[in-house]
């Protein structure tokens, strides 16, 4: 069974989904929307964002949004580094979402919009913004951080990834010290109504994971890079041969 409707990426509203979607579902319809076999180290990455966006899907609280689709578009980024051949990667993120009911298309304007948004803007500008609710703030975030004071407001670990990516897009080529990023990130997060040791232990866990993909990744060239320089010297071996049976 696939999703009866997308959902809306427009902030505060919404097309509902089937409430009968099961995970398993979403996993047909995402192999069917993507058919190419994924690379082993990138299935988990694939496989989480599957199954937590099926999980979003099914939250009733749960509204697209700036946050949401800048940390959505930042994890899978980041995560997908180094993936071969990279043409599959806008197919990939396409069916991650479509097989869940949202709208990459729609997504991918929003996190662009959100980033736009805050580059030029001083830091201090965006403390302003999540401080006072969004007072002052460009579209499409102010609309959102109106929207994180009422209690209805659903959390997910993506909107810190957000957060800390929307944050960082505004300090620009000043962003020096990621730690202090983050600092300024978890005392932001109750201007927000997050639970501040909810968003330390999603991004300490984000950046943790962050360094191991590209630890995993650097393992992975590097192994490519040695088959590829032992296919050349057989190659040249073999040509060597060859050349010497020629001249015999």
């Amino acid at each position: 069974m696939t999703p009866t409707a997308l959902r809306s990426t427009s902030p505060g509203t919404e097309l509902p989904l089937s409430t009968f979607q099961t995970i398993s579902d979403s996993k047909k319809a995402f192999h069917k929307a993507f058919t190419h076999i994924i690379p082993p180290l990138y299935r988990r990455t694939s496989d989480e964002l599957l199954v937590e966006l099926h999980l979003l899907s099914h939250q009733s609280d749960f509204r697209v949004d700036g946050l949401f689709a800048v940390g959505l578009r930042q994890v899978f980024d980041a995560f997908t580094r180094g993936y071969r051949p990279a043409e599959h990667l806008s197919p990939l993120f396409d069916a991650l979402c479509t097989s869940n009911g949202f709208d990459p298309t729609e997504l991918k304007s929003l996190n662009e919009a959100s980033l736009q948004a805050v580059r030029g803007n001083d830091l201090n500008d965006v403390r302003r913004w999540l401080q006072e609710a969004g007072k002052g703030a460009p579209e499409p975030l102010a609309e959102l951080l109106h929207r994180a004071e009422h209690s209805e407001f659903y959390y997910s670990r993506l909107m810190a990834v957000g957060l800390l990516t929307l944050l960082g897009a505004a300090q620009g080529e000043d962003c020096s010290e990621p730690d202090a990023l983050r600092q300024i990130a978890h005392d932001l997060a109750e201007s927000l109504g997050f639970s501040r040791s909810r968003v330390e232990k999603d991004l300490c866990l984000y950046v943790a994971n962050i360094e191991k993909m590209a630890q995993a990744v650097e393992v992975m060239e590097e192994a490519i890079a040695a088959e590829r320089r032992k296919r050349e010297r057989q190659a040249q071996e073999f040509n060597g041969i060859v050349n010497n049976s020629s001249i015999s």
